[in-house]
């Protein structure tokens, strides 16, 4: 990774270039949202940084994808826009692409894996592509991608790995670093790489001087392994899987090696917590990966205290029960939800006098459970677990001091 700010962008034989990204922007500024940048007060105060968000959530597919995706069908000859396009993906990449080649009369074909949730196939096709289904895995659907490509005459229009739409997702960065000039850090995800490849190229074409630093999601740290040379395993459910890549491009690896002063990692209850601040604070529903970088703030604060950083949400795109889980979870973990197991006697009123305790302590009993046969206590024993709310950490404490106070046997269920 960059050892000194002498960027890619500045050799002859880049790539990508800071004139790409501007020619991008020209080219697709009247068929975008020209999304905001704005300060957060709280954010910041809660980081130690100055903290400006960057709200790609906002586009109308609610992800930066469209960037890239438009500006790869404008650059076509009009002999391969009547073909059409094809690409394999199950995410933003396929609705942004969706969306502008209906919107340019392009056709567009999208394989995806026959795992992929049907909402996201209605919301592909919604948007007037043509779903193909095939395949277990992303590796399945793209190898069907790529042959249909040549047998149908397709261009096959990759997700990251190309430098149009390399060059289309660094418009991002020329916007935030026109509205807020006093960015010296931008904190930009990582999948492929494509975003974090151009809005460095337009960073640092810019600012010489500006810090950049990727953000990966611990489970799948596939370019921070690539380019510290390392062997790290990439699988697991995380809810960051608009950057959950096994492989990330050649182009791009080349790219974020130049122009990254560091990537760090991030694990998946800083990841939950992001999603669930932003909500709650920012009033903005960001999906996992979208809240990656503010999730880098969350977690290593000391390492941003006193810059003034840029985040891009660069997605929207939750599932709504998924969403509720994460909030519910962020309740449970900050002390204002919780569950609790407590041993009692069976016998007339020992619920009514727990039940009492929560009373004087102006606790709120959601939800009680008894568990009279599956237990290791003796027959005549009960364990009840009682989900109940409180306004914060303190005052769980102090119910729990209460109950034990009174005799009781209580212990928390954890989450996670």
């Amino acid at each position: 990774m960059a050892t000194a700010h002498q960027p890619i962008a500045a050799s002859a034989d880049a790539p990508v270039t800071l004139d790409d990204v501007r020619a991008a922007a020209a080219r697709i500024g009247d068929h975008i949202i020209r999304t905001p940048t704005l300060k957060s007060q709280t954010l910041s105060m809660m980081t130690g940084a100055e903290v400006w968000l960057k709200f790609e959530n906002h586009q109308f597919t609610a992800a930066y994808k469209e960037r890239g995706a438009l500006n790869t069908l404008l650059l076509m000859a009009p002999e391969a826009r009547a073909k059409g396009v094809i690409a394999a993906s199950a995410g933003n990449h396929a609705q942004g692409l969706a969306y502008h080649g209906s919107r340019l009369g392009i056709p567009v074909t999208i394989v995806m894996p026959r795992s992929t949730p049907t909402v996201k196939v209605m919301q592909t096709e919604s948007h007037g592509a043509t779903v193909i289904l095939e395949g277990e895995t992303f590796d399945a659907a793209n190898a069907h991608a790529r042959l249909l490509e040549v047998e149908r005459g397709l261009t096959f229009v990759h997700p990251f790995d190309h430098p149009h739409i390399i060059a289309g997702q660094g418009t991002v960065a020329l916007e935030m670093l026109a509205d807020a000039p006093a960015i010296d850090t931008l904190v930009v995800p990582i999948g492929g790489g494509g975003l974090f490849s151009g809005m460095g190229t337009a960073a640092r074409g810019l600012r010489p001087d500006i810090e950049l630093i990727g953000v990966q999601a611990e489970l799948y740290p596939s370019m921070y392994a690539r380019l510290k040379h390392v062997e790290l395993p990439c699988e697991g459910d995380t809810l960051a899987e608009g950057i959950a890549v096994k492989q990330p491009g050649a182009l791009t690896s080349r790219i974020v090696e130049a122009l990254a002063d560091d990537i760090v990692l991030v694990g998946e209850a800083h990841l939950e917590k992001a999603v669930a601040l932003l909500l709650q604070i920012e009033k903005t529903v960001v999906e996992g990966a979208g809240a990656a970088g503010f999730a880098a703030l969350l977690a290593q604060p000391e390492r941003f205290a006193g810059k003034t950083v840029g985040i891009i949400l660069c997605g929207g795109n939750i599932d709504t029960r998924l969403l509720a889980n994460v909030l519910l979870r962020d309740l449970a973990r900050s002390g204002r939800l919780a569950r609790m197991r407590i041993r009692l006697q069976d016998r007339p009123g020992a619920l009514f006098h727990v039940a009492r305790i929560f009373d004087q302590e102006q606790v709120n009993i959601i939800d009680v459970s008894h568990q009279r046969v599956f237990t290791t206590l003796p027959a005549k024993g009960l364990v009840t677990q009682i989900e109940c709310e409180t306004r914060d950490q303190a005052h769980l404490d102090r119910l729990f001091a209460a109950l034990r106070e009174n005799g009781y046997d209580v212990t928390m269920v954890e989450l996670a």
